[in-house]
């Protein structure tokens, strides 16, 4: 039997109009709509179906917005193909989307936790960010060794093996990533973000977070998600409370966790959100792998198709 993973996306993939044709044509992504819209006591569709960009790219809007589309299109799928994923897994926010998938959390609870997570990221300012491309590990290492030279800087996201992105004091960033520019990488791309988000810029607000949380209602999950933080599977609730705090200010290990599900047998994967991104990195972590994107009304149904013949051929 094919196993399949549902991933979806994080910050940075969202458009004016995303859901809009989804929420118009099923009934199991409207009600997603109008509980988020109910929930945060703002209009989440309003935002996500007109904008505009301005107000919907601020992270305090852009993290809610993200995750109710991703789980809205998830839940028309579910809905339609009456399909449950063998693993999950979310880039960054993504993983919220992700724990709701898996039964961690009931809805309300994912809006409320990500709303808070998106207003104490949103408020934390200084640094900058940077994404590198086809860059090797060594001249990475030693770029990171030439930027802490002039302040702090790590590793945000790893996010296929032709990318990483470099988080941290501005100065330190940049110096970083004219040494890896000179010495070999293609590209070092200056990121538009109000923050270096997964840095320790961002501990404070995980330590506010992780107050926030110890009171939340949470679940072990029905299926295994696999983490940002370590690329571990977790089931336990008491696990994903830990860890849910560190992965505002933790490197997100993204190759690591696409090749451990691989390890596990998956080798069929659904991005489930606006965008494609996830589904342009799965094909250089996991090229073998067959890939399917549902982002709106039209992408829903043709992965339903083409998942309706592997079956049947299966």
């Amino acid at each position: 039997m094919k196993k399949i993973a549902f991933l979806f996306p994080g910050q940075g993939s969202q458009s004016v109009g995303m859901g809009k044709d989804i929420y118009e044509n099923y009934e199991a992504a409207r009600n997603i709509y109008d509980t988020a819209d109910k929930t945060l006591g703002k209009s989440v569709t309003k935002l996500c179906f007109e904008g505009p960009e301005e107000d919907l790219k601020q992270t305090v809007n852009t993290q809610p917005c993200i995750v109710t589309t991703s789980i809205a299109l998830m839940e028309a799928l579910r809905t339609e193909l009456n399909i449950c994923p063998d693993y999950t897994a979310g880039h960054s926010l993504g993983e919220y989307s992700a724990m709701f998938t898996a039964g961690v959390m009931s809805l309300e609870t994912t809006l409320r936790l990500i709303q808070k997570r998106a207003d104490l990221m949103g408020t934390t300012k200084g640094g900058s960010m940077a994404a590198v491309l086809n860059a090797s590990e060594d001249v990475l290492k030693a770029g990171l060794e030439e930027g802490s030279k002039v302040g702090y800087v790590d590793v945000a996201n790893y996010n296929s093996p032709a990318q990483v992105v470099i988080t941290g004091d501005e100065s330190a960033v940049k110096a970083a990533g004219d040494y890896i520019l000179a010495n070999g990488a293609r590209r070092v791309v200056p990121l538009p973000v109000s923050g270096a988000f997964h840095s320790k810029f961002m501990q404070e607000a995980g330590a506010i977070f992780g107050e926030y949380i110890e009171d939340a209602d949470l679940n072990d999950s029905s299926i295994p998600v696999i983490t940002n933080v370590d690329a571990e599977l977790t089931t336990s609730a008491e696990d994903f409370r830990a860890k849910m705090p560190k992965q505002i200010y933790s490197s997100v290990y993204w190759t690591q966790t696409v090749q451990k599900m691989v390890e596990e047998g998956v080798d069929t994967f659904i991005e489930i959100g606006p965008g494609k991104v996830l589904a342009g990195l799965n094909k250089k972590i996991a090229p073998e792998a067959s890939v399917y994107n549902v982002f709106d009304k039209e992408s829903l149904e043709s992965t339903i198709a083409a998942l309706k013949e592997q079956m049947i051929e299966a």
